[in-house]
């Protein structure tokens, strides 16, 4: 266990760790629909409210949407409706052609940016389902050049066309450091924010659904 958090496995890693090593997995991993997680569950949607009127979601580790805000709606104006169908790939959805790929007005730039979440997985070992999604995303893309290099300085901003303007949203990532159950320990809030104030406005100023 101390190797496993010297090294800064994901929790399900340092369980697989302990069962290479001959030892029992010490941390659970609890279904979502499990009545024990409904307090994690509840917390996150408090956050996605009150994140409104800026788009918000949670997914799991393989990008899958777990809950979502009202302004999310934004993000998947105009998506076909197959790629709503549960369970909902956030990844698929950003770069599929009949997904958010038409309105991404930075595309190539935003489509290096999402690759790198399957890459990131497969970074810790092989996995199929990485593999598999990023093998699927690629084949969506046009050979890549180098990013434009017109960004803020510090973050990659999603340039998408939507019903209230053009928006710049930068994302936020938040997931729970002191998780001990693998479940919970792999869900990511991710927050759209506004990349500067002609997003803001537009953004505030639209309805509430």
């Amino acid at each position: 266990m101390r190797v496993g958090e010297a090294l800064g496995l994901p929790l399900r890693e340092r369980n697989a760790l302990l069962l290479a090593a001959g030892y029992a997995p010490v941390y659970p991993e609890t279904r979502l629909d499990d009545p024990a997680i409904t307090p994690v569950l509840d917390s996150l949607r408090a956050l996605l409210a009150g994140h409104e009127p800026y788009p918000a979601l949670v997914v799991n580790r393989y990008s899958e949407l777990v809950a979502a805000n009202d302004a999310f709606s934004l993000i998947t104006e105009g998506v076909a409706a197959e790629l709503l169908e549960p369970p909902v790939n956030v990844l698929r959805l950003a770069l599929h052609p009949r997904g958010m790929a038409p309105r991404i007005r930075n595309f190539e730039d935003w489509a290096q940016h999402v690759l790198e979440r399957p890459r990131r997985g497969l970074a810790h070992g092989p996995d199929p389902r990485h593999q598999a999604m990023l093998d699927e995303l690629t084949g969506y893309l046009p050979e890549l050049g180098d990013p434009a290099g017109d960004h803020l300085g510090f973050a990659v901003p999603l340039e998408l066309s939507s019903s209230v303007g053009e928006l710049r949203l930068l994302t936020a990532i938040t997931q729970f450091a002191t998780a001990v159950d693998v479940t919970v320990a792999e869900l990511s809030l991710e927050t759209f924010l506004p990349a500067d104030a002609a997003t803001a406005e537009l953004l505030k100023a639209r309805p509430s659904q």
